[in-house]
């Protein structure tokens, strides 16, 4: 009698993106000693601009928190650049990428620590790129993240502009204070009547 391949190797998972991202993606913040280059801090303390945090959650079409998600951001610093290589990260303190896995947060929430971004030209108002990875999922999403005391500039983004005006507002993140802390909360609606949306890149 012939067995299958399961009978030796056990089953194998299906083909999607997540929820492996946690060995090598954001591994000391699932708790494995691995080496990683990028966590949820974008801006260590000696960074130079605005402190802020970016927060929310990754919900799916019934408005539900997605456990395993990947957030990861790329964003430029307070006055609108990248940094050129590791040496300048390290100096400047703006590693200038972070990634954070919504599962190990009460609330399912992912969390950065870093700066406000500057604009990077005149027709670009202050965003951050996101990706977002999660089970089910074959390929990663893309979206931009911009700020909602941000007005005028927004108002001048060609990339903004180009989002049906009642669409808009899944790219704003709000901002949100309390004493000397700032925090931008943005959610990610996966599906649903308000979709965030996702840019074909």
């Amino acid at each position: 009698m012939m067995h299958g391949l399961e009978d030796n190797f056990g089953q194998t998972p299906s083909q999607t993106v997540g929820p492996y991202f946690a060995y090598g993606l954001a591994a000391a913040q699932y708790g494995y000693d691995f080496n990683q280059p990028y966590d949820s801090v974008v801006a260590l303390r000696h960074a130079q601009g605005e402190r802020i945090r970016l927060e929310g959650r990754v919900l799916d079409g019934d408005g539900v928190a997605v456990s395993d998600a990947l957030v990861e951001i790329w964003q430029v610093d307070g006055d609108g650049a990248y940094p050129r290589n590791a040496e300048d990260a390290l100096n400047s303190g703006f590693r200038g990428i972070g990634r954070s896995g919504t599962g190990t947060d009460a609330q399912l929430r992912y969390s950065f620590d870093t700066v406000k971004p500057g604009a990077q030209s005149a027709d670009e108002a202050p965003h951050i790129d996101m990706i977002v990875t999660m089970r089910g999922l074959l390929l990663h999403v893309f979206t931009r993240v911009y700020f909602d005391d941000e007005t005028q500039a927004n108002a001048g983004d060609a990339i903004l502009n180009a989002v049906p005006l009642e669409r808009r507002h899944t790219l704003i993140a709000r901002r949100v204070q309390k004493g000397n802390e700032v925090t931008y909360q943005f959610d990610v609606h996966m599906q649903g009547a308000d979709e965030t949306v996702f840019f074909d890149l």
